[in-house]
């Protein structure tokens, strides 16, 4: 499970001080897919770095009793020097995976051929996704961190990353930002609104979403 305890983010934006999240004390059940939902600006985004460790609260903490993933396709950690397979290797040794396993996964995950072992700095936008999100699957964590993912590929390579990171929903929970109702219906059983740095769960997606359609038709 993860847990939100006292949590609190605020931050200065153009002289003017923003909170995107106040005192929060919510637990997510493990091994349940969460769709977090709120208007844009909310902090959704700011919340999912936080659970991952990438942000820092304001005051208070996240708590997890298992792991945790980066999100899911994020390619902004990736050295831009570094190769597809260098890059991979250290992912690798940073969550104590087997270097040589996530190499070849990836490598044949991606199909980026001879650009696997080629600057990462050199990768079009489409061949950057297909590493981040190789990567991603290639790692088991406990919980999927998921903002906004977008297939990339032809159709037979996007259909072969639904298959691949579905199966890996089917074993572990996730926290899923999207502004798709219907993904989010699809892929989640909970949800959660955050609004004005309050967030609040609710056991039954449609019931997030319908509360969230309440905030935003006020």
């Amino acid at each position: 499970m993860i847990v939100f305890r006292n949590l609190t983010k605020s931050y200065h934006v153009r002289g003017r001080r923003k909170t995107v999240a106040s005192n929060i004390n919510v637990i997510f059940p493990t091994g349940i897919s969460v769709g977090l939902l709120g208007r844009n600006g909310a902090g959704k985004s700011t919340l999912l770095k936080i659970i991952a460790g990438a942000t820092d609260p304001t005051s208070g903490e996240v708590i997890s009793d298992g792991s945790v993933s980066f999100r899911v396709g994020f390619a902004g950690s990736f050295h831009p020097d570094m190769t597809g397979a260098q890059n991979t290797r250290f992912v690798a040794r940073i969550y104590g995976a087997d270097t040589s396993a996530l190499v070849d996964y990836v490598a044949d995950f991606s199909e980026l051929g001879v650009h696997f072992h080629l600057p990462f700095r050199t990768y079009s936008a489409g061949m950057k996704s297909r590493l981040a999100f190789g990567v991603s699957m290639g790692l088991q964590f406990d919980t999927y961190l998921i903002d906004e993912i977008t297939a990339v590929g032809d159709a037979r390579f996007k259909q072969k990353s639904r298959s691949i990171f579905m199966d890996r929903l089917s074993r572990s929970g996730a926290i899923f930002v999207s502004h798709s109702n219907g993904m989010l219906r699809e892929l989640c059983t909970a949800g959660a609104v955050l609004e004005s740095g309050n967030l609040e769960y609710f056991a039954d997606i449609n019931d997030a979403i319908a509360h969230h359609e309440y905030n935003m038709g006020k």
